[in-house]
């Protein structure tokens, strides 16, 4: 493909590969601008009417205009080939930005409040995403998120025409790329096939915030069926376990974005975003408070040592003089006669005492 033009659209190289088509990087030769080309899988669009929808989707989530949402600028079909024409975003997906050990609490509170506000003005229009993930989430080189691929989970999962669509949909689940959506963000009934609302967005939200503090994937497994059995059966280890720095509160959102029951998790997008927001607040001025302490504890370090001279030096002033040699008695007279009732004066260096005089006979002092 490179090299090649797709109607006015001439590609330059590839940016990406997934199981929702390739990614390329184009020149729109008309508008002399750099746009984003995802070429789309032939298999998975041959049904008109479900490319229809996939139509109608795109240009509602287009319409949105949201600064966290990727634009749609064209929808187009060329001999055989059918591709999406969006906005280029330079900047690395949100799986290439998390470390092995998570990003900082802060940095995950700013990513997760955009995502959180593009997914809810998505859903107050109607629209699902039903393919959440770190790969569909780009953090431009400003900082800012944007979310890719909305409404194109809806084109490539089967229509539900019976009333056991749910099984149909269900029977495949261990082949690659027969399910739509990834295994280890789905929720619990869209890995079941069941219908899907904007709580299924928030499931697999909590699965990226998990990710996003812990470095780790909620839940696991050597295979498709294992990854969804334990989203169906099991709760994935606290984050604070591998995280001991996550704030408490933030620990509690994700795990109730997990919930097993959709009626147990967030109900709407909007109050998990203000709920995302409060936690920023607390988390802000609890971070403001501890640098007090921080500087008290700088400072007693660095007053030790003069506590410590000072304490030294008093106790030098105030202990006894070490004896230089063992006391012995000294004469202090050698008067002849009687020398008697010897005492010290008040400042210890005269010595007061009787004498009977150089005759014997007149005691004087």
């Amino acid at each position: 493909m490179i090299g090649h033009t797709l109607d006015h659209y001439r590609i330059e190289s590839k940016l990406g590969e997934g199981g929702m088509g390739v990614v390329y990087k184009a020149r729109d030769t008309q508008l002399d601008r750099p746009v984003a080309i995802k070429v789309l899988p032939a298999d998975k669009v041959a049904d008109a009417a479900r490319k229809q929808r996939f139509v109608q989707e795109a240009k509602a989530a287009s319409a949105l205009n949201h600064p966290n949402i990727v634009t749609i600028h064209d929808i187009r079909s060329q001999e055989g080939v059918d591709f999406i024409v969006m906005e280029y975003v330079a900047g690395k997906t949100l799986d290439d930005v998390v470390p092995a050990k998570g990003l900082r609490s802060a940095q995950v509170l700013k990513y997760a409040v955009q995502i959180a506000d593009a997914l809810a003005t998505a859903h107050g229009a109607g629209i699902v995403h039903r393919d959440l993930k770190p790969s569909n989430v780009m953090v431009t080189d400003e900082g800012r998120i944007k979310i890719l691929d909305f409404g194109l989970a809806k084109l490539l999962e089967p229509a539900e025409s019976a009333p056991d669509a749910a099984t149909l949909t269900a029977r495949p689940l261990t082949e690659e790329g027969a399910v739509v959506g990834t295994a280890a963000y789905m929720s619990p009934e869209q890995a079941e096939g069941r219908k899907l609302d904007g709580r299924s967005d928030i499931f697999s939200f909590g699965s990226v915030l998990y990710e996003m503090v812990t470095g780790r994937k909620p839940f696991t497994g050597d295979s498709r069926l294992s990854v969804m059995t334990k989203i169906l059966n099991e709760d994935p280890a606290p984050p604070g376990q591998l995280a001991a720095s996550i704030p408490p509160e933030l620990e509690k959102l994700i795990l109730r974005c997990l919930r097993k029951d959709p009626a147990r998790r967030y109900q709407h997008m909007a109050d998990l975003k203000v709920a995302l927001e409060d936690v920023e607040e607390e988390s802000a001025s609890g971070q403001q408070v501890a640098v007090a302490p921080s500087r008290r504890r700088w400072a007693w370090a660095a007053l030790l040592p003069v506590v410590l001279a000072a304490a030294f030096f008093a106790w030098r002033a105030w202990r006894p003089p070490p004896s230089a040699e063992p006391l012995r008695a000294v004469a202090l007279t050698t008067f002849p006669g009687a020398e008697l009732y010897p005492s010290f004066s008040p400042d210890g260096n005269h010595v007061a005492f009787t004498w009977t005089g150089p005759k014997q006979d007149n005691p004087d002092i």
